[in-house]
């Protein structure tokens, strides 16, 4: 083992401007030497000093190490075992590794996140939400499935917090429980920085998360390395086992550690456990993994097996046939009384017509039973995500203006499918930047006559134009004058399963926008309603089924790094369905 490393305190701004404490153990390295960095993620209830040890213990003197204190936790500020959400916490971790780069100047590319318990479920929801290319992930005992010891206690908490609001619970655990090593059960015992009770929106936000990336595993395009504690008495090791065989990457590791209490590293024989972290870590440096291509999803591979399944007929005297038969013909009644579901039936669930019904968010429909059955409609978790959709794409055009301005580089927008173009008129009306020039493009004549007539609306005539273009046409897209320094297309390569099509027009923008332009881009990862929407819902190409093939951030990002853009940020919703990216384009 190395000497004891020197550890330096700091504290790096998150997303929000909140400033969460961290430790930094630097590296002993030449100056030629590649930098390269391990980034720890603390268990619930606990904070980054309880992972100090692993410092020393990787003994990988030329690697720099950090570790910070969760908000909330340690000595960072906020609530204590509160957040605003789980995925503002996941945010948290984007932000950090972010502040690394900028900060220390360790790329993402060189660097490996270790994490344990909580803070594994969270790292992993950061894998699969925000595809970061890091070099790779060591999840310790995920917590993916907490064993409530209390029957229907997971109901029990959601049915509370929605009557009463946010509150907290104590954790059960006692720390005899968590590892067999005297000392550091004291420890634990005497920690004033641990922190018992967990808010009940993170412990339900946890639940949920957990799921999905469990469900959706194969999305995780990194190595990953996989500890299990063999007699865990705080976590169900099924979820963790399913996880494993579901992840995409060729080059993951899975190690149970027999007797091992939840505290996979800090139990009393965890030197096993360091030592199997140590050469996965040290192979992903010295034998860099080959990125996983996804280019190809659109013809093999989960998603597209997926789409595939969605799109087989099922026979009416089926049960499931029966069932969708059923929720088709409930529609077609609610359609009579509500204007948002006869607006779909007309124009398609998926058109720009549905989007800016949706966006304005207002019941309409028969007195009292019409509009009650269009707020129902209006408040499912689909579009409701699509409104966050609208407010993070807007949040990111504004910081695509101010990016391109600071460059002087002259503003000018352009967005390929834009609907009715309420969010990017939006985005210039809450913003400090007017663009010399504005075009929207549409498909639609439906969209392009409604979209003119909300530039009239607006008074922008003298700067904005709508006109009728294919998104898809490559060489069309890249002869647009004025060529727009700041592009965006939002929602509409969701709706195409085909990438050849998505790369042809992303070509066109990239032939269009100028090196240090700006592109705004949207995806879906996820989504818990895509047997609803397929079975039931019809789309705008006359009346089909609506369809969807998920593309993975991964996915869509590597289509947009092909095209020659350089993903800066993102954002994603709660529920993890919606996410919008900025990206700039690279010289």
């Amino acid at each position: 083992m190395s000497e004891s490393r020197p550890c330096q305190e700091s504290a790096f701004p998150s997303h929000d401007g909140i400033a969460l404490f961290y430790r930094h153990w630097p590296a002993a390295r030449a100056a030629d030497a590649p930098a390269r960095a391990v980034v720890l993620v603390h268990r619930g209830h606990e904070h980054s000093g309880r992972m100090a040890h692993l410092a020393d213990e990787l003994n990988l003197p030329d690697v720099d190490v950090f570790a910070y204190d969760m908000r909330g936790h340690g000595r960072s500020p906020g609530v204590r075992g509160d957040s605003p959400s789980f995925g503002h916490s996941v945010r948290d971790l984007d932000a950090f590794v972010t502040h690394i780069a900028e900060a220390h100047g360790i790329a993402r590319g060189d660097v490996v996140v270790i994490a344990q318990s909580v803070g594994a479920v969270l790292a992993a929801t950061w894998a699969h939400d925000f595809a970061p290319k890091i070099r790779g992930l060591v999840l310790a005992s995920p917590a993916f499935k907490v064993k409530l010891y209390v029957p229907f206690a997971r109901p029990g908490l959601a049915l509370l917090h929605k009557l009463r609001g946010n509150f907290f619970v104590n954790s059960y655990v006692k720390a005899k429980f968590l590892t067999h090593d005297p000392e550091r059960i004291a420890s634990y015992d005497t920690d004033p920085l641990i922190t018992r009770p967990i808010s009940v929106r993170i412990l339900l936000g946890l639940y949920t998360a957990a799921d999905r990336v469990v469900a959706d595993a194969a999305a995780i395009a990194l190595p990953v390395q996989l500890l299990i504690s063999g007699s865990d008495w705080v976590v169900h090791h099924g979820p963790q086992h399913r996880f494993f065989e579901r992840l995409s990457h060729p080059r993951k590791e899975k190690h149970l550690l027999p007797g091992f209490f939840h505290d996979t590293l800090g139990e009393r024989d965890h030197a096993q456990a360091v030592e199997k972290i140590r050469a996965f870590v040290r192979g992903l440096f010295e034998d860099p993994p080959a990125p996983l291509s996804l280019l190809d999803a659109h013809r093999r591979g989960p998603t597209f097996e997926e789409a595939q399944a969605l799109a087989k007929p099922l026979p009416w005297y089926t049960p499931r046939g029966a069932y969708w038969a059923f929720t088709r013909a409930s529609l077609k009644f609610g359609g009579l009384l509500s204007r948002g579901i006869a607006l779909g039936h007309a124009t398609g669930f998926d058109s720009g017509s549905t989007l800016d019904y949706v966006y304005k968010n207002q019941a309409q429909g028969l007195p009292l039973i019409g509009t009650a059955i269009d707020r129902t409609y209006l408040d499912s978790i689909g579009w409701r995500g699509i409104r966050v959709r609208k407010t993070h794409v807007e949040a990111l055009l504004r910081a695509a203006f101010a990016r391109v301005r600071a460059q002087g580089l002259p503003l000018r927008v352009m967005d390929v499918a834009a609907g009715h173009g309420r969010y990017v008129l939006d985005a210039i009306a809450g913003g400090d930047a007017t663009p010399e020039s504005i075009l929207l493009r549409d498909y639609s004549d439906i969209n392009v006559r409604d979209g003119r007539a909300l530039i009239a609306e607006r008074s922008l005539g003298e700067i904005a134009r709508f006109e009728r273009g294919d998104a898809f046409d490559r060489d069309d897209l890249a002869a647009v004058t004025p060529a727009p320094t700041v592009a965006v297309v939002s929602g509409l390569y969701e709706l195409f399963p085909d990438n050849d099509a998505v790369a042809r027009s992303l070509a066109g923008i990239a032939a269009a926008v100028p090196p240090g332009g700006c592109l705004v881009y949207t995806g879906q990862p996820w989504h818990p309603q895509l047997e609803l929407i397929a079975r039931a819902l019809t789309s705008h190409r006359q009346g089909q089924a609506w369809v969807m093939r998920r593309r993975t951030q991964a996915e869509m990002d590597q289509l947009v790094e092909a095209a020659g853009f350089r993903k800066l940020e993102q954002r994603i919703d709660e529920w993890g369905i919606f996410t919008v990216s900025l990206a700039v384009r690279e010289g």
